[in-house]
């Protein structure tokens, strides 16, 4: 696993030696990062399942300015945690090993905004959909941002105001929703 583009391009990326994670290929983050804009000018990151921290990880090397990572898994945080160390990203990057609950609880508390924000939690929680509610509903999305939302064909969400669809593309069993925020 590496970093695909930007100034971290071609870095090597430690992957979390689990089965409880599933990682982005490098094809479909490179795909992702095409549709979602290939570069960011600044802003902040919300990666709330983030396994290794690739995708998370991309983004700042895509010029996000600040990411928060978010695993409960202790592999995954640990890993999380050695990709940012090695990569000199660590006055950048806040990362979390707790529930995401939680989380979004301490995060809307401290009144942190996002820009892009990234789902991919454990197939079968049904729990999207709950996550862009409980953001809307607590002003923790600028508007324009855009959510990112990995899950199984028959999970997928029914799109509704204040989120439109900006894209979807099926990649066999899953499905990548890309939603804009229009709060």
């Amino acid at each position: 696993m590496r970093v695909i583009a930007g100034k971290f391009r071609s870095r090597q990326l430690k992957s979390v030696d689990s089965s409880l994670t599933r990682p982005t290929t490098d094809k479909n983050k490179e795909n992702l990062f095409n549709i979602i804009g290939p570069y960011f000018d600044g802003g902040i990151a919300l990666d709330l399942f983030a396994g290794s921290g690739g995708l998370g990880i991309e983004a700042v090397s895509r010029g996000i300015e600040q990411l928060y990572s978010v695993d409960k898994q202790y592999k995954a945080f640990q890993t999380i945690k050695d990709n940012i160390k090695t990569l000199k990203i660590e006055d950048q990057c806040f990362v979390y090993k707790a529930d995401y609950k939680q989380v979004l609880d301490n995060l809307k508390d401290k009144g942190i905004v996002f820009d892009l924000v990234f789902l991919d939690p454990p197939y079968g929680l049904k729990i999207n959909e709950d996550i862009i509610t409980f953001m809307h509903e607590n002003k923790m999305l600028n508007q324009d941002a855009i959510i990112v939302i990995e899950d199984l064909n028959e999970e997928k969400i029914e799109i509704s105001h204040p989120y439109t669809l900006k894209r979807e593309v099926v990649y066999g069993i899953t499905t990548l929703q890309i939603l804009r925020y229009e709060g």
